[in-house]
């Protein structure tokens, strides 16, 4: 348990969005590497994989529920707003399907989380026009 609070954590440090560049990177690096240690979640397979495949893999975690989720959505999310243009995409599109996911999971409405898939929509129609 007290490993998950952490991994949680360091998640969330990477949500904030007081971080520079740089430090988001190294800070996504490691949360990529918690994830893989710790869960065996593999982050740059979970980016490669079409939308049904990446909710069954997703499932798969038990000690992922929908906070998490949404913490790694908006992991997703902020870092996908400081990568390369080539990249962008594919972040943005995977935090999109990770919030839409919760949002058909979970029964409460939260202002929050369409907000964010809001924002998200928007940044992708700009990457499109």
């Amino acid at each position: 348990m007290e490993q998950k609070d952490y991994l949680l954590r360091e998640i969330e440090k990477i949500g904030s969005k007081d971080n520079s560049a740089i430090q988001l990177e190294k800070q996504f690096e490691e949360v990529k590497e918690m994830l893989s240690s710790q869960l065996d979640f593999n982050l740059n397979d979970y980016l490669s994989l079409n939308e049904i495949d990446s909710i069954d893999y997703i499932s798969q975690f038990k000690g992922i529920n929908l906070k998490n989720l949404e913490v790694l959505a908006n992991i997703l999310t902020v870092f996908g707003m400081n990568v390369t243009l080539a990249d962008r995409k594919v972040y943005l599109e995977k935090a999109l399907l990770l919030f839409e996911h919760c949002n058909h999971t979970d029964k409460t409405f939260s202002f929050e989380r369409q907000s964010n898939i809001e924002a998200i929509k928007i940044a992708l129609e700009s990457l499109s026009g």
